[in-house]
């Protein structure tokens, strides 16, 4: 019994010791991972002549909206907004019912040619035709200088479809059966008892589709490059940068410019605005985030 309790004692110290180490590991973690952040935002508020001299953390010493007027200010800013918002939201819903359908096919177990259909994707994962063939075959299906380039070939993604097609296989084959025996078809299986359970990997393939979607440029700049009204907001943000940068870094070329504002508190500015919707939106999609990444991995 007393040996007993003195290795108790000893566990609970351990216990302890590590749940303090643990803690104090976690907070010196967020301290970390927020610093550049809330030191962007502070560099964004901040007069752009003043931030030159340094000694900026975490507080604007001179605060200012300059840096956020110039950035909206930019051409074309409000059509890129709308167009980034639409491919967003039209991109992602598209996205994530086309892998739904293709993993919930895969993952039947009557399914003839799901092991081919699954190694051929993953084959696409590693290999790609190139820019250039790219081009030519959105160009001939007549993709370009058109909305539907940011949209239909990202609908299918393999990682995307076998993270759902594993999250898929984990759902009880007796809840499928159960159904069939009440006379239900696949198209009832998929829509009104599988895709329910799914909520948490819908989620979380969503999740990565819309910030994709809202992060990516090179799309519009290399397919729809003359277009300005199919511009989006992240390409002008990025030649709004592009072109701060190119004038220098002296304080007094930007001022003659734009007033009191310098490359990097423009560039503060934009980092600012578009991240914004995807901090906003996460929290509301975590949970989902969390359980839609583990559960697929657990194997009873």
């Amino acid at each position: 019994m007393k040996k007993f309790r003195e290795r108790r004692r000893k566990t609970s110290i351990w216990d302890k010791l590590f749940v303090i180490c643990n803690t104090l590991f976690m907070i010196a973690f967020v301290i970390i991972t927020l610093y550049p952040v809330l030191n962007t935002l502070a560099i964004s508020f901040n007069d752009g002549t003043d931030a030159l001299r340094g000694g900026i953390y975490l507080i604007p010493r001179k605060f200012t909206l300059k840096n956020y007027i110039t950035v909206l200010q930019k051409n074309n800013l409000i059509t890129g907004a709308y167009i980034t918002v639409a491919r967003t939201v039209i991109g992602t819903v598209l996205a994530l019912v086309a892998n739904a359908i293709l993993a919930f096919i895969v993952s039947r177990k009557r399914f003839l040619f799901k092991k081919q259909l699954s190694l051929f994707w993953v084959i696409t994962m590693y290999v790609n035709g190139g820019m250039i063939p790219t081009f030519l075959l959105y160009k001939g299906m007549g993709l370009t200088n058109s909305f539907w380039v940011y949209v239909i070939p990202g609908m299918v993604s393999a990682f995307n479809m076998l993270v759902i097609r594993t999250y898929m296989n984990g759902i009880p084959d007796s809840l499928e059966e159960s159904a069939q025996l009440d006379g239900a078809g696949y198209t009832t299986v998929f829509v009104k008892i599988i895709s329910p359970l799914c909520k948490p990997v819908y989620a979380t393939v969503a999740l990565f589709v819309a910030v994709g979607q809202w992060n990516s440029w090179f799309d519009a700049m290399l397919y729809n490059r003359m277009s300005d009204n199919l511009t989006t907001l992240q390409y002008e943000l990025m030649k709004l940068l592009s072109s701060v940068t190119n004038q220098g870094t002296s304080a007094e070329v930007m001022k003659n410019a734009s007033g009191a504002v310098t490359p990097a508190s423009v560039r503060a500015a934009a980092t600012i605005l578009t991240m914004l919707p995807i901090v906003c939106l996460y929290p509301f999609l975590q949970r989902y985030f969390v359980t839609g990444l583990t559960i697929g991995g657990v194997k009873e």
